[in-house]
C-alpha cells in the first residue's frame, strides 16, 4: 500500500505539473457538477448520520464497550485531541470572517435576528452534522478493532469487504490519497493564514513563497516528532496545549466583549438551531438558503467534512478504548460541537459589535487569512493575542498532520495500533515533499489556483466516501445484530 501509494504521489505530482491549467478547469467543472447533482444527497445524508448515532446510542447496542481495559486517555485528553484532530485550525479561520458573512448576508429568514440567524447558520455547518460523519468512521472502526479484534484499517473493518475481490484494499487506498489530498489543502490554507498573520504584524505585502515553505518545513517536523514520540508523549500533549491556549483566548475576547449578550446570543442560536435541525438540514421553505449559497457554502462543508471522515475517525476509534458506543457517540457528537458553538458566539457577536462601532464598515473581516488578526487589533495586547494565534495555528496544523501520519501508518503497517517508526518516517518525509511541491507549484502557476485545486478535488474524492458510508451503515446493523444473536 506505502509503495503504491508513493508511486501514485509522485506521478500525480508530476501530471499536476505539465497539465496544470487542464487538470484545474477538470476539477474545478466536476466538482461544482458533484455539488449540484449531489448536494441534496449530501444533506439527506448528513441527517442521517446524525439520527443513527442518536439512535445507536439511546439503544442497548450503546452499552457495549469498546475493549476490556479502562480507558486509555483521560476525559480531557481525550476531548483535546479529538477536537484538535478533527477541526483544529478551522476555528481560528474561520472564527470571524464566517459569522460576519452570515450576519451581512443573512442565508435564510425566519424572522430572527441577523445576529441569531448568523450564527444559527454557523452552527449547522460547524455542528452536529460535521462531527456525525466523523462518529460514523469513528464508532465502526472502534467496534471492529476493540470488540470484533479486526485490524486497524477501513477495508478490513467489516468482513463483508473481504469477499469483494480488491476492495479491500483499493477502499484503503483511497482513504489514504483523500487524507493526503485534505492535509495538503488544510496545511496549504494554514500556512497561507500563518504568513498572512505575519505579513500583517511586520506590514509587508503577503505571500512570501520562502516564508510558506519554511512553515511547511516546520509544521511538517513538528508533526514528525510528535508522531514519533508516539500518542501518548506527542500527540497528547500538542492536543492539551491546543485546547488550555484556545480557552484563554477565549476567556479573554468573552470578558472583553458585552459578556450577557454573547451568552444570550449563544442560547438563542443554539435553541434556533436545534428546533430548526430538520427543516436546515434538508433545506427545507424558509431554511433553504439556495442552490448557489448551499453550492458555495453547505455542499463544499459536508464534502469536505465526509472527505476528512475516514482518518479522522480512524484516529478517533484508536484513542477511545476502554469507552463505551454511548460514551464515544455522546463525546464525539456534542462536547466538539458545544465547544465550537461558544467560540463562534464569542467572537461573532464581539464582531457584529464592532461592525456597529466603526459606523461604517470597509470590509475589515472580508478576508479569511487575516479577519482574526484585525480583530484582535481592536482589543488590548493585540500583539500577544496574535503571535499566540499564530503558535496555536501551527500547534493546530501539527495535531491533524501528526495524528494523520500515524493513521497512515497504520494503514502502510498492517492494521497495527502501534505502527513501526519507520513508516511514520516514510510517510512525514512523503507529506513533506508533496506539501511543498504543491505550494512551489502554486506560487510558479498562481493563475491556475493550485492550492483551490486541491480543496475542489476533496468534493470529487468525498463522493465515492458519500455511497460508502451508506454502505457501511447498513452493514453495521447488520454486524451488530449477527454479533447479539450469537452472544445470546
Amino acid at each position: 500500500m506505502l509503495s503504491i501509494s508513493s508511486i501514485i504521489l509522485i506521478s500525480g505530482s508530476l501530471f499536476i505539473f505539465n497539465f496544470t491549467e487542464t487538470l484545474y478547469n477538470l476539477i474545478e467543472e466536476t466538482s461544482l457538477w458533484i455539488r449540484e447533482s449531489f448536494g441534496i444527497f449530501y444533506l439527506w445524508l448528513g441527517l442521517i448520520c446524525v439520527l443513527f448515532l442518536l439512535l445507536i446510542s439511546f439503544s442497548p447496542f450503546g452499552k457495549i464497550k469498546l475493549g476490556n481495559s479502562p480507558p486509555q486517555f483521560d476525559r480531557i485528553s481525550w476531548i483535546a485531541m479529538l477536537y484538535s484532530a478533527g477541526m483544529g485550525a478551522g476555528i481560528l479561520l474561520r472564527a470571524i470572517q464566517e459569522p460576519v458573512f452570515m450576519y451581512l448576508n443573512p442565508p435564510i429568514d425566519t424572522g430572527s435576528s441577523n445576529e441569531v440567524i448568523a450564527l444559527e447558520y454557523t452552527f449547522y455547518q460547524w455542528g452536529f452534522t460535521a462531527w456525525a460523519f466523523y462518529g460514523i468512521f469513528a464508532l465502526i472502526i472502534a467496534y471492529s478493532i476493540f470488540v470484533r479484534k479486526e485490524q486497524v484499517r477501513l477495508g478490513a473493518s467489516l468482513r463483508y469487504f473481504k469477499k469483494i475481490k480488491f476492495l479491500p484494499q483499493g477502499v484503503d487506498l483511497l482513504t489514504i490519497l483523500t487524507t493526503i489530498t485534505g492535509l495538503v489543502a488544510a496545511i496549504g490554507l494554514g500556512t497561507t493564514q500563518i504568513e498572512g498573520g505575519l505579513s500583517h504584524l511586520f506590514s509587508r505585502p503577503p505571500g512570501n513563497l520562502s516564508i510558506i515553505l519554511g512553515l511547511t518545513f516546520i509544521i511538517c517536523f513538528l508533526a514528525f516528532l510528535s508522531a514519533w514520540a508516539g500518542v501518548e508523549k506527542g500527540i497528547k500533549r500538542i492536543s492539551n496545549w491546543n485546547i488550555y491556549t484556545t480557552l484563554i483566548i477565549l476567556i479573554f475576547v468573552f470578558f472583553q466583549g458585552d459578556s450577557l449578550k454573547m451568552l444570550e446570543h449563544f442560547g438563542s442560536s443554539l435553541y434556533h438551531y436545534i428546533l430548526d435541525f430538520v427543516p436546515l438540514s434538508l433545506a427545507m421553505g424558509n431554511y433553504d438558503p439556495g442552490v448557489e449559497f448551499l453550492t458555495d457554502w453547505t455542499y463544499y462543508y459536508w464534502a469536505f467534512w465526509l472527505a476528512w471522515a475516514p482518518f479522522t475517525g480512524v484516529f478517533i476509534a484508536r484513542i477511545s478504548k476502554g469507552r463505551s458506543i454511548r460514551e464515544l457517540i455522546w463525546g464525539v457528537l456534542l462536547i466538539p460541537s458545544l465547544g465550537s458553538f461558544f467560540w463562534f458566539s464569542v467572537f461573532g457577536s464581539s464582531a457584529f459589535d464592532m461592525i456597529e462601532g466603526f459606523g461604517s464598515y470597509q470590509n475589515q473581516f472580508d478576508n479569511v487569512f487575516t479577519s482574526i488578526f484585525i480583530f484582535f487589533e481592536n482589543l488590548p495586547f493585540s500583539n500577544i493575542l496574535n503571535i499566540v494565534t499564530i503558535l496555536l495555528l501551527i500547534s493546530f496544523l501539527v495535531t491533524s498532520v501528526d495524528s494523520a501520519i500515524f493513521v497512515l501508518s497504520m494503514f502502510s503497517d498492517k492494521g497495527k495500533e502501534e505502527p513501526g517508526r519507520p513508516f511514520r518516517f516514510i510517510w512525514a518525509v512523503l507529506l513533506l515533499l508533496f506539501c511543498e511541491a504543491i505550494v512551489v507549484l502554486g506560487d510558479v502557476k498562481p493563475e491556475s489556483n493550485v492550492l483551490t485545486a486541491m480543496q475542489k478535488f476533496l468534493i470529487i474524492s468525498s463522493l465515492p466516501f458519500a455511497f460508502f458510508t451508506v454502505f457501511i451503515i447498513i452493514a453495521f446493523v447488520v454486524q451488530l445484530f449477527r454479533d447479539k444473536k450469537k452472544r445470546s
